[in-house]
């Protein structure tokens, strides 16, 4: 009995070692092996997560106070997006069952950020950042290049929204240039964003959507312009005074692709229209400073030459002519002018790192 007992017990643990499998014929006095089996499948599944990428805390780590704080400390010259994406992302992740997906519309012109932000958020939810398997990048001009082929995109979209959120209700979703996405393109994944507790036994409402785009971006300028011209501080601009406005330029995109005419807006899924305002000079200042760092010229902020920055600033553009209050490519080009001055600032020896 005791030795008949024994062989069933490893034969157990020889199912139980390959996960999904763990299975066994159990009648009398075989119950007692069944639940340890159960027992023993359950610990190896657990086991497995501490090196394989699950669905679970270990992997998703919701770090909402790094989130703030990298907000706060790496994204210069944009309130309005610091107060939106951590109010909106701390709401969504602190219920078990929100009411729907979480999206937000990431609006403004080149190099203010739109990724930067996508990129804290993904190192700050995932442990694997941007290369956690739960986190997804699409980028429109290189997934979908053809207008003609639309009815073959929204069949791909749809299985790779659906195989993905199976697998992982807490998935994150980035779309880049939004705005270059054929027409009406993103009307297939509405029902994943709307308010139905499930689709075809999935639920949706816990997965988080970024639209990237650059439309809008000139009203956002002429809003910001003005507010400048008025003398008001840059600080004083709310949401209420830029959202509406971003709305109306997605929908009614000259391009006629991304947003315009989209069902998302008109039934009212996007949760928040976020603007990215152009960058003052102060905040180029900073992202030079930042790149400085990062590129390991110096080792400390305080050890950085101002006359440096100034050489670096001198080598980007700003708008208007006249008044050159805000950075034309915000701080996209910034890396690469850094490199190109720090060859001439070296060889003249005039940098002690």
């Amino acid at each position: 009995m005791r030795a008949a007992t024994y062989f069933s017990l490893s034969v157990l643990i020889l199912h139980c070692s390959i996960p999904g499998s763990c299975f066994i014929q159990v009648s009398g006095i075989y119950a007692g092996v069944a639940a340890l089996g159960s027992i023993i499948y359950t610990g190896f599944d657990s086991f497995v997560c501490h090196f394989k990428t699950c669905c679970d805390d270990r992997w998703i780590i919701k770090n909402l106070t790094g989130l703030e704080a990298d907000l706060q400390r790496k994204l210069h010259g944009q309130h309005l997006v610091q107060k939106t994406v951590l109010g909106h992302i701390k709401g969504h992740l602190r219920t078990n069952n929100p009411s729907k997906a979480l999206v937000l519309s990431f609006h403004g012109p080149t190099g203010v950020g739109k990724n930067f932000v996508s990129r804290i958020i993904a190192e700050n939810l995932y442990r694997e950042g941007l290369h956690s398997k739960f986190v997804h990048l699409i980028s429109a001009t290189k997934e979908f290049p053809h207008e003609g082929m639309v009815p073959f995109y929204k069949e791909r979209l749809k299985a790779w929204i659906e195989g993905n959120v199976t697998e992982c209700e807490r998935s994150l979703f980035i779309f880049d240039e939004v705005d270059k996405l054929p027409t009406l393109l993103l009307d297939v994944i509405k029902p994943y964003l709307d308010y139905y507790e499930h689709l075809g036994g999935v639920n949706y409402r816990r997965a988080i959507f970024l639209f990237l785009s650059n439309t809008g971006g000139a009203d956002i300028g002429q809003i910001m312009f003005e507010h400048w011209q008025a003398g008001k501080r840059r600080e004083t601009l709310e949401l209420s005074h830029v959202e509406n406005n971003i709305m109306k330029a997605a929908i009614n995109a000259d391009n006629h692709n991304g947003f315009w005419h989209s069902q998302l807006i008109s039934t009212h899924l996007i949760t928040a229209y976020i603007p990215f305002l152009p960058l003052g000079k102060e905040h180029v200042r900073k992202c030079i400073r930042d790149g400085l760092l990062n590129k390991n010229y110096f080792k400390e902020a305080w050890k950085i030459p101002q006359d440096l920055i100034d050489l670096i600033v001198k080598e980007l553009t700003f708008f208007p002519a006249v008044e050159q209050v805000f950075s034309s490519t915000g701080c996209k080009r910034v890396s690469e002018k850094i490199d190109l001055v720090m060859a001439d600032y070296k060889y003249s020896k005039r940098l002690e790192l």
